[in-house]
């Protein structure tokens, strides 16, 4: 016999006109409260996060919390089976879960992701970013993926510089390495300076002969 499921306001401790920024508050402090990571093979704590997780993501979504004001969760009965990729069946697409498991994730990791501090210092080289898809189940729980990255090695004949082997690039003459030009030109108003990139060295202050 299928369990009957609780009323979704009832879930998150919110009345029923209560605006997004409730409803984000209150399933912050569920998810954190109940999140599995923060209670380790506790079966009751992982019901109650998939409970608000799944409260959150009708609430929070328009079109879904006005039909479920309209007919309860018969709304949502028809596409159970349909696997959309969230727990046991319901359709999590729509919800924004980004910015609170970010919070989340910084106060059990000690990441703080968008808060303020010191960290272990610049890493060196740039960030590489990628986007990856992954369900619900592999956000919460944490999941393994295997990327194809894309690396540029500076060339090994002219060290990244562009020069051929045995020159080196020179100081541009135009700018005098400095990357920039000024110009300076006469009007009612008097002397007039204007700066501009280097035509020559495109900025860079040198030159590839």
């Amino acid at each position: 016999m299928a369990e009957t499921k609780r009323d979704y306001y009832e879930v998150l401790g919110v009345d029923k006109n209560a605006d997004d920024a409730t409803l984000k508050k209150a399933y912050r402090a569920l998810a954190k409260k109940y999140h599995p990571d923060m209670n380790p093979g506790d079966k009751e704590a992982e019901k109650k996060f998939k409970e608000a997780s799944e409260a959150y993501a009708v609430l929070s979504d328009a079109e879904k919390r006005r039909k479920y004001d309209q007919f309860g969760h018969a709304a949502f009965d028809g596409g159970a089976g349909g696997g959309a990729g969230g727990f046991g069946g319901f359709d999590f697409n729509g919800a924004d879960f980004g910015d609170i498991f970010g919070d989340i994730f910084g106060d059990l990791f000690g990441g703080g992701g968008r808060r303020g501090g010191a960290n272990n210092g610049p890493m060196k080289g740039a960030n590489i970013r990628k986007s990856v898809r992954i369900t619900f189940e592999e956000a919460v729980f944490g999941c393994e993926k295997e990327l194809e990255v894309t690396l540029k090695d500076p060339c090994e004949k002219c060290n990244g510089t562009g020069a051929k082997p045995g020159t080196s690039p020179e100081t541009c003459p135009k700018c005098g390495g400095r990357g920039q030009v000024v110009y300076t030109s006469q009007s009612f108003f008097g002397t007039v300076q204007n700066v501009q990139t280097c035509p020559d060295c495109h900025g860079t202050g040198k030159i590839i002969r």
